[in-house]
């Protein structure tokens, strides 16, 4: 079943093309990676996906209804959306941040049911956050935010989860770990979209890759049909070795110099 349909969606922000009309699909269980350079467009698609920038153009459903035609509120028990801004203003706990996930499943002036705090609860262990439960957000580091923001999203119980950048604050330990638990959560048929940076990362962990480059759809596939070193040099103007990692079995992109780059022409 197509979680996300987009057919020919465009958006435009201040009389300027972001996403120029895009296709594609998701279905239950998948991880799909967005990645592309800087400005290509992922943080918009994952805004539009999640509802909060409207397609200018096109037309966008989730779970075969146009996205239009949810509530905020219906769509916040549908989709955990983790944005890349990790800042927090207010001095609210880790606990609270993390319930605060649950608002879209309580009535209008509910209380916390015990279901909400076990729901948070499960959250944070997921997260290795729990142990950070009663500190103020305020005094954590970008990356304990990061886990804390993920840990929110999980709480909501969703079934499309939206990560822009989730790894980006995170040492190679926690990138790992939170990638480790988005492929348990595709086990239990959670679909996730994520915009990420480390293409060895992305080749790795995720069913398929979505590749934006200006707004659009330059390749879209399996790992192995997206990242070849023809395709990868039009999308970031880099030569680079494509080869299976002998030790993970996995696919591995090594960069190594920029288009004419002097290094690059003398090692062949």
């Amino acid at each position: 079943m197509n979680i996300v349909a987009a057919e020919k969606i465009s958006t435009w922000i201040d009389d300027r093309a972001i996403l120029r009309e895009l296709s594609f699909s998701a279905q239950a269980g998948e991880f799909i990676g967005l990645i592309g350079p800087n400005g290509s467009g992922k943080s918009t698609l994952l805004r539009t996906v999640a509802g909060l920038t409207p397609p200018t153009s096109g037309q966008l459903k989730i779970f075969g209804r146009p996205v239009a035609e949810y509530k905020s509120k219906q769509l916040a028990r549908i989709i955990g959306y983790v944005p890349q801004d990790t800042s927090i203003d207010f001095d609210f706990s880790v606990r609270e941040i993390v319930l605060m996930g649950r608002h879209p499943h309580l009535s209008r002036f509910g209380s916390e049911r015990q279901l909400d705090r076990i729901m948070a609860q499960k959250a944070m262990q997921q997260t290795t956050t729990l142990h950070l439960a009663d500190r103020m957000v305020t005094t954590l580091s970008g990356g304990q935010r990061q886990m804390v923001l993920i840990a929110k999203a999980l709480a909501q119980d969703p079934q499309l989860l939206l990560l822009d950048e989730p790894i980006s604050a995170l040492d190679i330990r926690y990138q790992l770990q939170v990638l480790e638990l988005m492929r348990k959560l595709t086990g239990k048929g959670i679909t996730i979209l994520a915009a990420l940076h480390d293409l060895n990362l992305a080749a790795r962990y995720c069913d398929r890759l979505v590749l934006l480059h200006q707004g659009e759809i330059l390749s879209m596939g399996k790992p192995d049909e997206v990242l070849t070193p023809d395709i990868i040099q039009k999308a970031y103007e880099v030569h680079a070795n494509v080869s299976i990692d002998p030790f993970l079995g996995v696919l591995t992109v090594t960069a190594i110099g920029a288009r004419n780059d002097f290094t690059y022409h003398n090692l062949n």
